[in-house]
């Protein structure tokens, strides 16, 4: 064979080769593709469906700010029946829950030896009311005979000074059984206020010292909150202001107002005690734990509820549905407070009056989400 045919067989086995390989690497490509476009449609996220319930609306409304605060119930006035004389309790009647009136008698002790004292009493101030009369006539018979010249100038003192020391005893006397008198009524025991009673603090049979408690008596008309503010907030309270407390065991929030501030603050803490009234309703009763919030000002502004602004960020944020998708949104935000009872904080840019925000209950969710909003079936 010649060299210039082998040349030729040369070169058509070079050009067989590579267009060999440019074949396998075609289909290789279209393999390739063919296994990557379902994989592609996998990743790419599903469109989430969204109800009306989902979000909320910015809108513009009245937003109240607000103080949150906590304390217990008390009773504005309460009394602590005592024993003004020492004695063995005879009788107590009223017991705990029961409700008493301003001077009805509660109880009764022993008052025989009392007794026994007033008469005591009784007799020495008439005993001393003798001695006046017995002093009085012999100054009379002196004067008579001073003026006879029987008896000199000085026995006339003497008399005029023994009459009145009579009479200062005699009124000495009757002090002392008036004494004896009060110690007798003190024997009743009276309730000093109109209400219920809380505790017993003695029981019949029991010999009481003098000021030992007996019963206590609580005013359940007047019922009010104690509260320990910070004094930055309690600087912000005016008397009057309306206030909404949540009470335990009660099914209601109750309305109470402002009605006065501790000017002293409490040591250690630094608090400012503040004491709302509240208006007694039925199961409200004192030592119930209560919360609640005080409005300071009310402002219209455009606003979210506090639970649809997220926080896990540097920023603040929200989410809106803009269009067909969920966006990220960068808002600044204002003062909190509450519109129609929920905790609302207002928005100072980043939205517009009817942007439809996603609640924080439904979780996070990457920017630029697919979604759309669908009808729930009736």
């Amino acid at each position: 064979m010649n060299r210039p045919v082998k040349i030729a067989l040369a070169m058509l086995v070079v050009a067989a080769v590579v267009l060999g390989t440019r074949l396998v690497q075609s289909r290789r490509a279209e393999t390739a593709a063919t296994a990557q476009t379902p994989a592609a449609a996998a990743s790419a996220p599903a469109a989430l469906d969204l109800r009306d319930s989902d979000l909320v609306v910015a809108s513009v409304a009245d937003l109240a700010r607000t103080v949150a605060l906590s304390g217990s119930v008390k009773a504005v006035s309460t009394a602590v029946v005592k024993a003004k004389v020492a004695g063995e309790l005879r009788s107590l009647g009223p017991r705990e829950g029961d409700t008493v009136r301003a001077g009805q008698v509660v109880g009764e002790i022993d008052a025989t030896e009392f007794v026994l004292r007033v008469h005591q009493a009784a007799q020495q101030a008439e005993a001393a009311r003798a001695q006046v009369d017995i002093a009085r006539r012999q100054l009379d018979n002196n004067r008579a005979l001073v003026a006879q010249g029987y008896i000199s100038a000085t026995a006339l003192d003497t008399s005029v000074a023994n009459h009145a020391a009579a009479q200062a005893s005699l009124q000495a006397a009757l002090a002392t059984a008036e004494l004896a008198r009060k110690a007798q009524a003190d024997t009743v025991l009276k309730s000093p206020i109109n209400g219920a009673v809380s505790q017993r603090l003695a029981q019949p049979g029991e010999r009481v010292a003098v000021d030992a408690r007996v019963l206590e008596v609580i005013d359940l008309s007047r019922l009010e909150l104690e509260a320990a503010l910070p004094a930055a907030d309690a600087g912000l309270l005016r008397p009057g202001a309306t206030a909404e407390l949540v009470v335990e065991g009660l099914p209601d929030p109750i309305r109470a107002q402002v009605a006065r501030l501790n000017p002293t603050t409490q040591a250690g803490t630094r608090a400012v005690l503040v004491y709302l009234s509240v208006q007694p309703v039925p199961g409200l009763r004192v030592g119930l734990f209560a919360r609640g919030t005080v409005a300071l000002e009310q402002r219209r502004v455009l606003s979210l509820p506090l639970s649809a602004v997220r926080l896990d960020d540097a920023l603040p944020y929200v989410v809106v549905l803009d269009g067909q998708a969920l966006r990220r949104r960068t808002v600044k935000t204002g003062g909190r407070g509450l519109v129609d009872r929920v905790e609302s904080i207002e928005i100072t840019d980043g939205l517009r009056e009817g942007d439809r925000v996603l609640r924080g209950s439904l979780g996070t969710v990457r920017d630029n989400t697919p979604a759309r909003l669908v009808v729930a079936a009736r």
